[in-house]
């Protein structure tokens, strides 16, 4: 199997980059891990590890696209952009996947427009694991889309549903619909024309659910817009941040509370660890014609290494080929007209 890596994608690209998939090489033997970007970059980072893996190799790509500039724009100005290059090598199947932490919507065009969409599909959705209460919890859309028509969250659910149940295996998904309120009439005209779809689908829908739910990991799936889903994410990252800096702080105050922190630093890792982003690595951009996962700006070395473990498990789980057959066995179900 392998895995493409934008190496120059990222806040610190491409140490980061390279630094994670030198850390993925060494654990995952099986994988071959294609580092795409400036070659003699790359080398330089690459000479700093005494013995660079062997299933390590480079394709060059002399053009960056920068984490401020038009994603469409840049991608049809670069076309020799590490993103353009990796999804390039998507499309002709020399890789079977791409990872990137660089500009997310040049990622999101890029994939559209060069590797299309799967069959029944209208618009791609970012996917996101979160950790809740009771278990993990997958939101779509994430940003992808900020203002979709109902018939494109009706496509993120039964991407989501397809993907919650092949990929992170779980028996009869359950699905809501992210809204103000629980009952059926709340929200917009289009989110009750979305609840009205999923009701009337063989999705396993449970209704609305609010902001509350979404680590409550009582859902399997939420599906939302990509502007709410995008805020919802940042709110929670910020969230994360705060707490562990509060606690942090806290916890400093005396010797009492040093020594209390001391005592129960084993639970403070394992709450750390699950609530580290790192730990999944990146997020799939489902409905696209190819395996592309999108990794946070800020990745560290952790989270490369599993951005690519993650997407050689989508791999592995034939994800698209579920996603394809969800959409065709829902066709009857999902009338264009509720798009218009």
């Amino acid at each position: 199997m392998k895995i493409a890596l934008d190496a120059m994608g990222g806040d610190a690209a491409p140490e980061t980059p390279v630094a994670g998939a030198v850390r993925a090489a060494r654990d995952f033997p099986d994988i071959e891990i294609v580092l795409i970007g400036d070659q003699a970059a790359i080398e330089r980072q690459l000479a700093r590890y005494p013995k660079p893996p062997a299933n390590l190799s480079i394709i060059h790509a002399s053009e960056i696209i920068g984490m401020e500039e038009s994603p469409v724009a840049s991608i049809r100005k670069k076309r020799d952009s590490s993103i353009n290059v990796g999804i390039d090598r998507l499309k002709t199947g020399a890789v079977d996947a791409f990872v990137s932490a660089g500009n997310t919507g040049a990622m999101v065009s890029a994939a559209t427009l060069f590797l299309g969409l799967l069959p029944g599909i209208e618009r791609p959705g970012i996917a996101i694991v979160l950790p809740g209460v009771k278990g993990d919890t997958l939101l779509i859309d994430v940003g992808a889309n900020i203002d979709p028509k109902p018939a494109h969250l009706f496509q993120y659910a039964l991407m989501g549903e397809a993907y919650a149940r092949y990929v992170l295996e779980r028996a009869r998904p359950t699905v809501g619909l992210l809204n103000v309120g629980e009952e059926e009439t709340k929200g917009t005209d289009a989110s009750r024309q979305t609840y009205a779809l999923l009701e009337a689908s063989d999705i396993n829908f449970v209704g609305n659910v609010e902001g509350r739910d979404i680590f409550s990991g009582e859902y399997d799936v939420i599906v939302c817009d990509g502007f709410a889903g995008n805020v919802a994410l940042k709110t929670a990252e910020s969230l994360a941040h705060a707490i562990g800096q509060v606690l942090k702080r806290t916890l400093a105050m005396s010797l009492i509370t040093r020594l209390g922190a001391w005592l129960s630093r084993s639970a403070f890792e394992a709450l750390r660890k699950e609530l580290d982003y790192a730990e999944e690595g990146g997020a799939p951009l489902l409905g696209v014609n190819g395996v592309c996962i999108i990794a946070h700006g800020a990745s560290s070395t952790k989270a490369i290494k599993n951005a690519i473990r993650f997407a050689a498990e989508s791999v592995r789980h034939h994800s698209n080929q579920h996603l394809i057959e969800a959409i065709q066995q829902a066709a009857p179900t999902s009338p264009r007209q509720a798009s218009a």
